[in-house]
């Protein structure tokens, strides 16, 4: 787990030495080091907040807990490593973004590209036991991002939230800064895409909201390797 150096360091301090935090730090390291899988690799853990400095987010994108299949998980939300099959619900963002922004489906679901221009694609829970979704649930990574999303809420430059199924959207109601644009749907997995995840078109209205607050919008296309 190495240490979070960027402008993160700072408002998330308080946080690392809280006794919640000490015994989720010491059931992550027990869990790495009992001989079976944990996913992502370690040093991927906080990807998300390395890869997406504080002042530099314009989007998040919370998703759930990390994939629980081999080299899947690499610390960001949705996204998998290069040359890894791309999962049932990253296939749905993309015909989302197809019909939303007309843009080509990717052979890869390696969304680095996002993060680095500002998408924060953090996970509610940053670990997981291979093969068992959802494992690492309870055991503290909830009370540490949801201190993230504090700290995203108390930021003054537009950020835009995209909540996605319902433990996603329970985060609404933390987020009351009236310079942020809050969007919810329907989870993107196959069971509930349909629902009214496909036409929400939160990537069009995504790149509207920043253009209007004078930002940068997001590239959403994510190039074939």
């Amino acid at each position: 787990m190495p240490p979070i150096e960027n402008d993160w360091l700072a408002p998330l301090t308080e946080e690392f030495h809280k006794p919640y935090y000490k015994k989720l730090f010491d059931t992550v390291i027990k869990e790495y080091n009992s001989g079976q899988a944990v996913y992502p690799p370690a040093d991927d853990i906080f990807n998300a907040f390395h890869f997406t400095p504080l002042s530099k987010v314009k989007v998040v994108i919370l998703g759930q807990d990390p994939y629980h299949e081999p080299n899947q998980a690499h610390g960001l939300s949705f996204s998998v490593k290069p040359g890894v099959k791309i999962p049932p619900s990253l296939v749905n963002i993309y015909k989302e973004l197809q019909d939303d922004l007309g843009l080509k489906i990717p052979n890869n679901g390696f969304l680095k590209k996002w993060a680095d221009q500002g998408v924060m694609l953090l996970n509610t829970v940053l670990t997981v036991r291979a093969h068992e979704a959802n494992s690492h649930k309870n055991i503290g990574w909830e009370e540490f991002t949801d201190a993230a999303i504090r700290i995203l809420n108390q930021e003054n430059h537009p950020i835009v939230f995209m909540l996605w199924g319902a433990p996603a959207g329970k985060k609404k109601a933390m987020l009351n800064n009236p310079n942020h644009l809050i969007l919810t749907a329907p989870h993107p997995s196959p069971l509930s895409a349909y629902r009214g995840f496909f036409g929400c078109k939160h990537f069009s209205k995504a790149n509207e909201f920043l253009i209007a607050h004078g930002e940068t919008p997001i590239d959403w296309q994510i190039e074939d390797i």
